[in-house]
């Protein structure tokens, strides 16, 4: 912060531009990207600079200065520009490339010391990235400009400001221009200098770009690029690299281009340095190994003029056939879709948080990301390479609402292929990255093809995707697409032309399995077919993130940078809650579509990424058989000794056994069978053998002991058992309704769950609303007793149907029985479930089951919920999805209690594996809400006891759970059994 007096404005002729309606202006001054990394030693300038917020860019800056933080957006600093969500619709009516009159501006200041030894020096100032136009001056002077919000600009200030002296810096970003319209992605809408600001010196010899290719053969070429700010290049100047210690020579002679080439001038250098490196360790994201290189520019005196790190891996990327191979094998893809977030600084992200993010999905069996809709930080791209992922580039091109317009307009042609071109220019050196993509839901035109063009040329060694030109039809051969990369395409869909003989390319998914609420159904059937079918390869969930915004209740404003401690767990802080769409008063939003992810804001992760980390298991059970198992190696590179496990046996009785484990040595794609580790027991009933794998050493992402994956096989089926049937009688009252001293709520037919994203804006809900499954009327038949046995029929109303239910209670020992039978009409063809509800008495706070856990699990999502013995409080039972809906069932219990710290509850036995949920919300309760501040726990518990329970599918952008996990019409019945503890 400096309390510096604000320079003068004078006539300016960056804002004569008028840039941010000038879709013509992609910059103005502003230094060619390139990959030569400045980080190191450069002087930051993040920190409190002097700010003023203006309704618009040409209105004059006067009064009082407050400061905003930067790096950051304003609109999480206390102004009164607040954060807007929108999905696809444009925040503002204006049609491209105009923008609206009121157009909110804000203008940096801060006073800079330049180190009096940069005198001589070339001096760049670097904005790491501002949303949307940026125009810089120094001490009152026009600089540059740059479009592009989430790539760096950098500019050349050596004659504008003095070494050992001070100047004053004025950033001036403009939040809404013709550039607004290609960055139309599905997140909120900020304003201001969102990445890392820095001043950086060279020698006027410098390092112009450097290019790295690395073959996984151990051939290595440096191109390198050389300019002199003084003017034409000196004779004499050389190249050298050294990587991991060993000095590499230049490969001949340099070659200084003369103005007599027509190739480029005189100011422009050309040098390669060439070798091979003998028993090269390879790059993969299993096995990411990677070489310290440092290329040197050397003065014809023979010192250094200039210096660029580099991390290396050697690496090969090819499209064969239908198959993407790195290293010549042929991957499977798990990847996700990652915006820069955070609840607190929006789209700014901290070195530490991207670390968190990128540990996280590892962990969960993630390896790879698509870094949509634009190019991220950096740092992000130093930690794939360095921790294992493989990335799909995205540039930051989105004109959603506009897209078939602007795919073709001329006036859009400089910008598409300036923001593909110095993506690419940025990042090439990065072995993470192995495809290109040009962007998203942009349609498709001949802006594309030019990108895609100039991509081709310049980078050959990596293919290119788009799913705007790769959807018009997968097997093409004739577009900019090297890969069919749809969005949410029915899994029948890929299968059917994977098996059709027409593919041509590789089929990976740019998005699928939207993670919108309580979502990811059907996941594991996905991957089922994908690893089943050659041809499919996989694909990128949307996304990683709730976009939740944490906000204070009171006064409906975004806490910002001051929050942290208010939010644990993925819940906020009593007075606070998650922001979505419309929290913050926009008038034109699209609601919760912006949590979608698969943590939580906090990066909590919701219970999805426990489904996605057993179907991604490195290590499986294949097959029990002859009192063994077989056990297979599911990598891709690497073998199993960096794994431990340990075997845990769990039987129906309650008992649990556990004995360390030996994993076989296995090559990727081995298998072998090895013994049981346990003498079955001739009693126990059910039994179910479960390898707990974890990490054997520390790895980079993960300490040792990390649990990794908990491949599971049922080695012994259930034993056949009858209550048995004692005298006494069973008390309902004058309705029918079961009287029970642990009961508040007697059980009653349930036919509706709170909605579900899924069930919303799949069209779902709707239909079971216009049913009536929310209100249906209960009205009894009859009830009739039959020595201690009751019989109660009676019929559920709706406003499209009744629905017929019988129940009979009977005493058996130690409680009472219930066997309930329920009769859809034909009418209901697809509901929510079919079970029982009731609400137990205060008191019961901890739950105990055998079945699918500890995490929440659903019929079409339950492959990473292992069976065995669990425990967990009440409370703990709940997901707390930021817009509040059905969760927290478990699929496949068998039997669960609900008990009292005094030991007091009940316990329930069920005729076969059920659907059940235990929690402190009736479904009434969680449909009305629509933020968790707004919900009271009710005293008692709510329980669900479901004969069958709908999947959830992803329909909320994306595929319907299949018509196997759908709820159909006709006769349901299902038993159960509860007693006092």
């Amino acid at each position: 912060m400096t309390d510096a007096s604000p320079a003068p404005r004078p006539a300016d002729p960056l804002i004569a531009l008028r840039p941010w309606a000038a879709p013509e202006v992609t910059s103005w001054g502003r230094l060619p990207m390139n990959a030569v990394d400045r980080r190191s030693g450069a002087l930051s300038l993040d920190g409190d600079w002097r700010f003023q917020l203006l309704p618009a860019p040409d209105a004059p800056v006067g009064g009082a200065w407050s400061s905003s933080y930067v790096p950051g957006a304003w609109t999480l600093q206390g102004t009164d520009d607040l954060p807007r969500y929108t999905n696809v619709r444009m925040p503002f009516p204006d049609f491209p490339p105009h923008s609206p009159a009121a157009n909110p501006t804000g203008v940096y200041e801060r006073a800079v010391d330049v180190p009096g030894e940069w005198a001589g020096r070339r001096i760049v100032l670097q904005v790491g990235a501002a949303e949307s136009v940026l125009l810089v001056h120094v001490d009152g002077r026009p600089v540059g400009i740059s479009k592009d919000s989430h790539l760096a600009a950098e500019f050349d200030l050596t004659d504008v400001v003095r070494p050992g002296g001070r100047s004053v810096v004025r950033l001036t970003v403009v939040k809404w221009s013709d550039a607004s319209h290609i960055e139309d992605q599905d997140q909120w809408w900020h304003g201001g200098v969102t990445r890392s600001v820095l001043l950086y010196a060279t020698d006027p010899l410098h390092l112009a770009d450097v290019t790295v290719r690395a073959r996984r053969d151990g051939e290595l070429r440096i191109d390198c690029l050389v300019r002199d700010a003084r003017g034409a290049l000196p004779g004499g100047w050389c190249v050298s690299a050294e990587l991991d210690g060993q000095l590499l020579t230049q490969d001949g002679e340099f070659d200084r281009v003369n103005a007599e080439d027509d190739r480029v001038s005189d100011f422009l250098g050309e040098a390669r340095v060439h070798g091979f490196v003998p028993e090269v360790r390879t790059w993969n994201a299993e096995t990411p190994e990677l070489y310290g290189l440092t290329v040197r520019l050397h003065r014809p005196d023979g010192t250094v003029a200039d210096a660029s790190r580099h991390r290396v891996g050697f690496r090969d990327v090819e499209i064969v056939g239908r198959d993407l191979l790195v290293n010549g094998e042929r991957v499977y893809i798990r990847g996700v879709n990652r915006h820069d977030f955070h609840p607190l600084t929006g789209r700014t992200v901290s070195y530490e948080d991207m670390r968190a993010d990128l540990v996280l999905l590892k962990r969960f069996g993630f390896n790879a990301i698509r870094t949509s809709h634009y190019p991220d930080d950096p740092a992000l791209y130093d930690l794939a390479d360095e921790l294992g992922f493989y990335v799909v580039d995205e540039a930051d091109i989105e004109s959603h609402d506009h897209a078939h317009e602007i795919a073709d307009d001329p006036r859009y042609l400089n910008a598409f292929v300036d923001r593909v071109s110095r993506m690419v220019l940025r990042d090439k050196n990065h072995p993470s990255v192995i495809v290109w993509s040009l962007g998203n839901e942009s349609d498709y035109g001949a802006n594309h093809d030019a990108a895609a063009g100039w991509v081709r040329r310049h980078d050959p060694t990596r293919p290119l995707q788009y799913e705007g030109a790769a959807k018009l039809d997968w097997a093409a051969t004739d577009d900019c697409s090297d890969i069919a990369c749809p969005m949410y395409a029915p899994l029948e869909d890929c299968v059917a032309h994977a098996l059709s003989g027409r593919q041509t390319r590789p089929l990976i998914q740019c998005e699928y399995s939207h993670a919108m609420g309580n979502s990811n159904g059907t996941l594991a059937d996905h991957w089922a077919a994908i690893e089943s079918t050659p041809g499919l390869q996989g694909g990128f969930i949307w996304e990683f993130w709730d976009h939740g915004i944490l906000q204070r209740v009171n006064d409906g404003r975004p806490v910002g940078r001051g929050g942290a401690g208010l939010y644990d767990n993925g819940v906020a802080a009593p007075g606070h809650r998650w922001a979505y769409g419309g929290d913050f008063g926009e008038t034109i939003h699209d609601g919760a579509f912006i949590a979608d992810g698969v943590v939580f804001p906090d990066r909590t992760p919701k219970p999805a990424l426990y489904e996605h980390r057993e179907i991604a298991a490195p290590v499986r059970i294949e097959c029990f058989r002859h009192e063994g198992v077989v056990l297979g190696n599911h990598q891709h590179f690497r073998g199993l000794d960096w794994l431990a496990g340990e075997w845990e046996l769990s039987l129906a009785d309650g008992r649990t056994l556990t004995a360390p484990a030996e994993l076989p040595a296995l090559r990727p794609g081995e298998t072998a069978a090895v013994p049981l580790p346990f003498e079955l027991p001739r009693d126990g009933g059910e039994a179910w053998l479960t390898l707990r794998v974890t990490t054997a050493e520390d790895q980079p992402w993960a300490p040792r002991g990390t649990e990794v994956c908990v491949p599971q096989v049922r080695l012994r089926g259930p034993a056949v058992t009858e209550d048995t049937v004692v005298d006494g009688s069973v008390e309902v009252d004058g309705e029918g309704l079961l009287v029970h001293p642990s009961l508040t709520a007697a059980p009653t037919l349930s036919l509706w769950r709170a909605p579900t994203d899924n069930d919303e804006l799949g069209g779902m809900a709707p239909r079971w609303r216009t049913w009536g499954l929310d209100s249906l009327v209960r009205k009894v038949v009859s009830v009739r007793t039959d020595g201690g046995r009751v019989t109660v029929d009676a019929e559920y109303a709706g406003a499209a149907g009744v629905v017929r239910h019988r129940q009979v209670f009977t005493r058996v020992e130690g409680g009472i029985r219930i066997d309930e039978e329920a009769e859809l009409p034909e009418e209901f063809d697809d509901v929510a479930r079919v079970g029982t509800v009731f609400e137990t008495a205060p008191g019961p706070d901890l739950l105990e089951w055998f079945g699918q856990g500890p995490w929440e699990s659903y019929p079409d999502r339950s492959a990473g919920a292992p069976v065995g013995h669990h425990s967990l409080p009440v409370e703990a039972t709940f997901t707390p999805y930021l817009r509040p809906q059905e969760s927290g069932g478990r699929h496949g219990v068998r039997r669960f209690t609900l008990s009292a710290p005094d030991a007091t509850g009940l316990a329930v036995v069920l005729d076969e594996p059920r659907q059940v949920s235990v929690t402190r919300y009736r479904a009434e309760d969680l449909t009305a809400a629509r933020h968790h501040d707004e919900l009271v726990p009710r005293p008692g518990c709510v329980v669900h006891i479901d004969a069958a329970h709908r999947g959830l599918g992803t329909a909320s952008c994306g595929p319907d759970t299949f018509p196997s996990y759908r709820v159909a019409p006709g006769v349901h019945r299902w038993s159960w059994t509860l007693r006092v503890l």
